[in-house]
């Protein structure tokens, strides 16, 4: 990669490999990508449509809008990695998710609600995911899905304690002071950990992904290199897998998107309180973040395509179940079945893209991935938002959205890893 910097040491020392401490920060990155997350954002709908009165089809419009010209923009953060390095980037990142987090707390219409979901999903939900999921593959390549597995840990965490953690807060200081409180965590508590502990490569610190040899081999052979296939953005997009496994990375978000953004008013739809919402979202990432260990060894040892076909039976067998449930007990089966299929979705849609084309150039690779992520979760609320407005609920467009996971559990079976050395044969 073009950044990078000279051998050093690392910022602390450790009795263990230091690629662990870049998956905590990593992981810690995940977390606060919250704020921009569609399950973080859901909970405040409700007031935005309260207090400015404004239509749910409207408040939905301004987000997919917003997120869609934040996908098309997210690339570049992915260009940016690859030149200026991780490091930089996710204090920058960081530095910006707490400004657009101040921006939402002032907010007075449509306009700055329109600049504050842009903000929010650009530097929240692409950039904040975005940088850690090219980070940890640098310092591991056969710890790699494990060292997703324990990175994911901070997504999971994220997911289960802001619906709960938002409700409390808009509930009892406002929905403006709690926009507050999560700039200023950002600010104080991410950013400068990011500056002080992250560092690009192994190599900065004189080793090598997954920590073997022992450092002082590699003080010896310092010219030591790992042996792996790197292809570039152009050549990748040349195979059928890329272009196969980009449509299936933009259903999960597309579906979980729209899901979740109207979760509060699907849960009412059924006769059931707010506060089941929250703890479905709750429960999900509960029993997704066991399921995340189990996945990080399993992707570690068969194809990633096949992993990613199951994902999507699961996404199926979850929809159809939504669609059943009339009652409290069926709603969490619900999202206890949605938390199986995060789980996987959460290692196996990061785990792909290094796995198939390396390391090298995989802040492009994953930003293009990124962005489709991003314009799919553009596309999840806004059809949602406009069937409840014109036929009051939710059934007609929860069988339409069946039929994304089920082309890409196809798409899957057909996207094995490509050979790097057919196509430069």
């Amino acid at each position: 990669m073009s950044a990078q910097s000279q051998t050093g040491h690392a910022p602390v020392k450790t009795p263990f490999y230091y690629g662990w401490v870049i998956v905590f920060i990593a992981g810690l990155s995940v977390f606060f990508s919250g704020p921009g997350q569609t399950y973080s954002v859901s909970i405040f709908i409700e007031s935005y449509i309260a207090d400015f009165d404004y239509t749910r089809s409207f408040v939905s419009a301004l987000y997919s809008t917003a997120t869609l010209i934040a996908g098309l923009t997210l690339f570049m953060v992915g260009r940016l990695v690859d030149r200026v390095g991780q490091r930089m980037m996710m204090a920058v990142v960081g530095i910006l998710l707490a400004i657009a987090c101040l921006w939402n707390s002032v907010m007075v219409g449509a306009i700055m609600m329109f600049v504050g979901f842009f903000m929010l999903r650009l530097f929240g939900q692409g950039s904040m995911t975005l940088i850690p999921n090219t980070l940890v593959p640098q310092w591991f390549i056969g710890k790699r899905g494990r060292a997703l597995s324990v990175m994911a840990i901070g997504g999971f965490l994220s997911s289960a304690l802001l619906p709960p953690l938002n409700t409390w807060l808009i509930n009892d200081f406002g929905w403006r002071t709690t926009w507050m409180v999560w700039g200023v965590a950002l600010a104080v508590i991410f950013v400068p950990l990011a500056i002080f502990l992250v560092r690009n490569q192994p190599k900065d610190i004189g080793e090598i992904p997954d920590g073997t040899p022992k450092h002082h081999d590699l003080q010896q052979n310092p010219n030591v290199e790992v042996n792996e296939e790197n292809w570039t953005l152009k050549e990748a997009m040349k195979t059928r897998a890329f272009w196969l496994i980009l449509f299936c990375v933009s259903v999960p978000a597309l579906v979980n998107t729209g899901v979740t953004f109207h979760l509060v008013s699907i849960v009412q739809g059924k006769g059931l309180s707010d506060e089941i919402a929250a703890i479905v979202l709750t429960l999900m990432a509960v029993i997704g973040f066991p399921v995340t260990f189990i996945v990080g060894y399993l992707v570690d040892r068969v194809s990633v395509h096949y992993v990613l076909a199951i994902t999507f039976a699961g996404h199926i067998i979850a929809l159809f179940i939504l669609l059943q449930v009339s009652s409290t007990k069926g709603v969490i089966v619900y999202g206890i079945i949605w938390g199986f299929v995060n789980g996987f979705e959460r290692i196996v849609l990061s785990i792909v893209w290094p796995n198939y084309f390396g390391r090298e150039h995989l802040g492009s690779i994953k930003g293009i991935a990124q962005t489709i992520m991003v314009l799919g979760s553009a596309f999840g609320p806004l059809p949602f938002g406009l069937y409840f407005d014109w036929f009051g609920g939710y059934e007609g467009i929860l069988w339409i959205m069946i039929l994304f996971p089920l082309i890409a559990m196809i798409f899957s079976l057909l996207s094995p890893k490509p050979s790097y050395q057919a196509y430069h044969g």
